[in-house]
């Protein structure tokens, strides 16, 4: 018999359309609700001419019957298969990607496929995830078409949960978000916290002579080791609270000198979830993401999850 309380937890989000994208994303999707024991919501936007017809049929004074074959498709195979949490289908208008924003206000996280149906298989990133990762109002869960995934296959729960953090930059909701992820999960958290070392000491910037040669803009660095410690100590500062909240989960704090994009690719290879923070909104008003949370949206190789920062007032 089903938890009927998990109808009163924050729904999981998945948008499907068919494509073989769609359909990994609603197995991960499945997996996670089953694992968090969330109700599970399956959206799907109806196509453009979908949406004309019904609209033109109304017009006519008409009841516009016209049936989402791709959601009850999705609809039977997930019946054959007997889900363990409630599930519910959406079929939306609009929009995909303000539809799909729409119904997952409020929700845990909201689930794509990293390219849709019709997408250019060249991409590995599709219009939908790109827009989505920038604009959605919950943390959104890229995961990738299979040439990309190689982490272990099976449940949700399976691989490390890894983490971008900047101990200044990353809101709260970025190791809150992975924490508790990691704690549904039963898996270890590791935190990464990549710098860039200054020059070493006597670099010079390049002059036609050396009475015009200056010193580089960065600081001179003689020790990086004190660097490091002293980014060890801001790490362990800012996730010492959320440690203490979560004290069963593992965690294993990591930093080091060098690109954290590449280092977080690198390490989403044996990782089952790789978490980043979304960047700030743009002092003109438009909605960023920032250049790690892009680099490992197009090159991770396990689902990304890019965390929004809690709305401003």
């Amino acid at each position: 018999m089903r938890d009927t309380s998990t109808a009163h937890r924050p729904p999981v989000v998945v948008g499907v359309d068919g494509s073989e994208h769609g359909l990994r994303a609603l197995e991960w999707a499945l997996g996670t609700a089953e694992n968090t024991g969330s109700p599970l919501v399956v959206a799907h936007v109806r196509p453009e001419e979908l949406q004309l017809g019904a609209a033109r049929i109304e017009s006519l004074g008409g009841a516009p019957e016209l049936p989402d074959t791709v959601l009850n498709g999705v609809a039977a195979g997930m019946e054959r298969r007997g889900p363990r949490v409630p599930v519910r289908y959406e079929s939306l208008d609009g929009s995909v990607t303000d539809a799909l924003a729409a119904v997952a206000r409020g929700a845990r996280l909201l689930v794509t496929g990293s390219r849709g149906r019709g997408g250019f298989a060249s991409l590995l990133l599709g219009s939908t995830s790109r827009t989505l990762a920038a604009s959605a109002p919950c943390p959104l869960v890229v995961v990738p078409h299979e040439a990309r995934t190689a982490a272990p296959e099976g449940e949700a729960g399976a691989g490390r949960v890894l983490m971008g953090l900047h101990p200044e930059e990353s809101p709260d909701e970025v190791p809150a978000f992975a924490f508790e992820e990691a704690h549904h999960r039963g898996v270890p958290l590791e935190a990464v916290t990549a710098f860039r070392l200054p020059p070493p000491q006597g670099a010079l910037l390049a002059a036609p002579s050396p009475a015009l040669q200056v010193p580089p803009p960065l600081p001179l660095a003689d020790d990086a080791e004190e660097l490091v410690r002293g980014a060890e100590r801001e790490q362990e500062e800012r996730l010492r609270p959320f440690a203490a909240r979560w004290p069963d989960v593992e965690l294993r704090p990591v930093v080091v000198p060098g690109d954290a994009a590449g280092r977080l690719v690198e390490g989403s290879r044996d990782a089952g979830l790789l978490v980043v923070g979304r960047h700030h909104r743009h002092r003109l008003g438009s909605l960023l993401v920032g250049s790690v949370a892009h680099a490992v949206l197009h090159e991770a190789h396990c689902p990304v999850a890019v965390v929004p920062p809690a709305p401003a007032g």
